[in-house]
């Protein structure tokens, strides 16, 4: 992992995640493609909660995908920035084993990035 903020940090409490939550990041092979940067606040403080979470739900490494972003003269660069049209860190996209974009988390929330992703794929047809 090249982003340093998704590793679960030592106050991270994979335990604290609901298991619905839990059952919703595991299900029907979810890629996990999550953009942030190590000198990100934001990141600093909601990325180490997300990768317990990941962790806890049983996604294996080859299903997750981090980009680093450093801020530019034009705004956020790094990997696929403009293709997946990256302006605020952390985002996190989900696509399902097809490649097609199912849920998307963009910098802040009024709950986890984890309850938030998985409020979205709890509306994303069986």
């Amino acid at each position: 992992m090249t982003l340093e903020t998704l590793s679960p940090g030592p106050d991270a409490d994979s335990d604290a995640v609901d298991d619905a939550v839990l059952d919703a990041l595991e299900a029907d092979d979810y890629r996990f493609k999550v953009w942030g940067g190590d000198w990100c606040g934001d990141c600093q403080r909601q990325l180490p909660a997300f990768g317990a979470a990941l962790a806890a739900a049983g996604v294996p490494d080859d299903r997750i995908a981090d980009y680093p972003v450093t801020k530019g003269p034009d705004g956020k660069e790094g990997p696929l920035v403009d293709e997946y049209e990256i302006d605020r860190i952390p985002t996190v996209v989900v696509e399902d084993a097809d490649g097609e974009e199912v849920a998307r988390f963009v910098e802040e929330a009024d709950v986890s990035i984890a309850e938030a992703l998985a409020r979205q794929l709890a509306d994303v047809p069986a």
